[in-house]
């Protein structure tokens, strides 16, 4: 008799932890903006030009669970801004020619209990420098099982060995410091 309580109790327990595991990747649903300050005016660089695939946790009920693989890669050169001139200034800087991609390589990652906050850390690399960084982002999980991340993260790009571009022989200079925004649909 105990070891049939025991043997309900531990199936009722597997039962209410149990996760299951799904694949998932980003499909043309993804925005990312670069933003920062000049002497001049602020700025900003936009791409939707990523590879990025995740694997997400899920329990029975439903709920986002975990998140157990997550990297990406960005063709540097894909950011643009408005102006032809400011790109070709970011790209010398990002030193495009020897680091053609940006990558995030998840080494960690933690869900919130109630599935609507991810905390990951991972390996950042940009214009040859990787960096373990911590992002966070907000989670939500829509009817048609799509996952949609959102998140901001600020970056000194000084980190990076990233001298701040300047223009019109150094009379305008950017600040070091950039926003990072990101807002990405995973479809199974």
């Amino acid at each position: 008799m105990k070891t049939s309580i025991a043997l309900l109790f531990f199936i009722l327990l597997t039962g209410y932890v149990s996760k299951a595991q799904v694949q998932y990747q980003q499909r043309n649903d993804f925005n990312l903006t670069v933003s920062g300050t000049s002497t001049l005016h602020d700025w900003q660089m936009k791409t939707s030009k990523i590879a990025c695939n995740a694997t997400f946790t899920f329990y029975e009920d439903g709920d986002l669970g975990g998140l157990t693989l997550l990297n990406f890669t960005m063709p540097a050169e894909s950011l643009k801004s408005d102006h032809t001139g400011m790109d070709d200034n970011a790209y010398r800087a990002l030193k495009t020619s020897k680091n053609p991609t940006i990558t995030f390589n998840l080494t960690n990652a933690t869900v919130s209990s109630d599935g609507k906050k991810i905390t990951c850390t991972g390996k950042l690399s940009l214009a040859g420098v990787t960096k373990d960084i911590e992002l966070t982002a907000a989670a939500k999980v829509n009817a048609d099982k799509s996952i949609n991340i959102k998140g901001s993260k600020k970056l000194n790009m000084r980190d990076y060995n990233i001298d701040p571009p300047s223009f019109m022989m150094g009379a305008v200079k950017t600040g070091e410091n950039v926003t990072v925004d990101f807002n990405l649909t995973f479809r199974q």
